[in-house]
């Protein structure tokens, strides 16, 4: 039996500034990847044939982690991220940019990695994310 909790957008914030204060920036990728792993949860049980998209988008509103949703040529767009801060200094939707990437290497089967480029939380009016160029 599966079963879910809910955790508070406040919490969310304060467990990242804690991991902040004692990780400092590094632990956006430990969030980056927690996202991932979330995503493949959703990918590995997606009936044949179904989009990872409509079954990713449909889980992150579900479950609260955004209001909107909508997957674009470059990437993504995000409304009422609930990692979304108003008056930080940087960007902060790691995990959704991990459970994003990971949707999108479902749906094109490539790696894909998202970066976030314009956030809610720095004065944007939604959450950018766009795929970061490969070398």
């Amino acid at each position: 039996m599966v079963r879910f909790v809910k955790v508070s957008q406040e919490e969310l914030d304060s467990v990242r500034k804690l991991y902040e204060s004692v990780m400092s920036y590094a632990c956006h990728g430990l969030f980056f990847r927690e996202g991932m792993v979330l995503a493949e949860e959703v990918t590995k049980t997606l009936p044949l044939g179904e989009d990872p998209l409509d079954a990713g988008t449909k889980l992150i509103l579900e479950r609260g982690w955004a209001e909107q949703v909508s997957f674009t040529d470059s990437g993504a767009r995000v409304r009422g991220s609930i990692e979304a801060m108003p008056g930080a200094d940087m960007e902060t939707c790691h995990r959704l940019r991990g459970l994003l990437s990971k949707l999108l290497e479902a749906k094109t089967k490539q790696r894909v990695r998202l970066a976030e480029v314009e956030c809610i939380s720095t004065g944007g009016r939604e959450c950018v994310f766009e795929r970061e160029e490969t070398a």
